[in-house]
């Protein structure tokens, strides 16, 4: 699915959350700790670049070769490939030693984990003692006059806008049903917390639309 959509993206990204999206990142960005970085469900790259433009040494890994192809244009576009790299990798058996990075992060991916406490495992377990795990999500506002409008933009026009833009409406009918079925934040920390995480931290970043976890090995 991710293969075929991997083209226009990241055009729908900024498109349908009208640039937003790149403030949510900027936001997670101080938290992420260390020179080395990995990071998970990386798409086509936008994060693993605006991690590297602060300093840091990232290494990208996604399911996704057609993703990949995109993420690696961008890079090489950016001159950052000294500081960037990317291979294909499954989140639930990542080939990095343990303790492997001061900081793990993912954005808008997590939801799309088959196991996610056998991924949140190995996040934690290639993490170095101390390091973090940095995490955006999209999610559902809590205010209810933001989660009407919310609900029929994300379940009618995205979904339609997406299908017009790839020619794949199934795979943005798929997006509205990710977010909708992902735990709310408390039950999320308490899995964090099971898998062992300490330190949790939680923001609602407009309105709920966006919500960031940090967590700490």
């Amino acid at each position: 699915m991710f293969d075929s959509i991997a083209p226009e993206y990241d055009a729908f990204n900024h498109t349908t959350s009208l640039g937003i999206d790149k403030s949510w990142r900027r936001k997670a960005l101080k938290y992420i700790q260390g020179p080395s970085v990995l990071d998970i469900a990386c798409g086509t790259g936008d994060f693993s670049i605006q991690i590297a433009l602060s300093d840091k040494k990232v290494t990208g890994v996604d399911i996704s070769e057609g993703m990949l192809k995109v993420m690696r244009e961008k890079v090489a576009k950016a001159g950052l490939e000294d500081k960037i790299s990317c291979q294909i990798g499954d989140c639930a058996a990542l080939p990095f030693a343990e303790g492997s990075f001061d900081s793990v992060t993912v954005a808008f991916g997590v939801r799309n984990f088959e196991d996610r406490e056998a991924c949140l495992k190995e996040i934690r377990r290639v993490l170095k003692p101390g390091g973090k795990f940095v995490m955006l999500e999209l999610g559902v506002p809590s205010w209810q006059p933001a989660r009407w409008i919310y609900n029929i933009y994300f379940t009618k026009i995205m979904p339609h806008i997406g299908g017009k833009m790839s020619g794949n409406k199934a795979a943005y009918n798929y997006l509205p049903a990710s977010v909708l079925n992902f735990p709310k934040p408390k039950a999320w920390l308490e899995t964090l917390r099971s898998i062992g995480f300490t330190d949790l931290y939680h923001r609602p970043l407009t309105f709920g639309i966006c919500r960031l976890y940090v967590a700490v090995k």
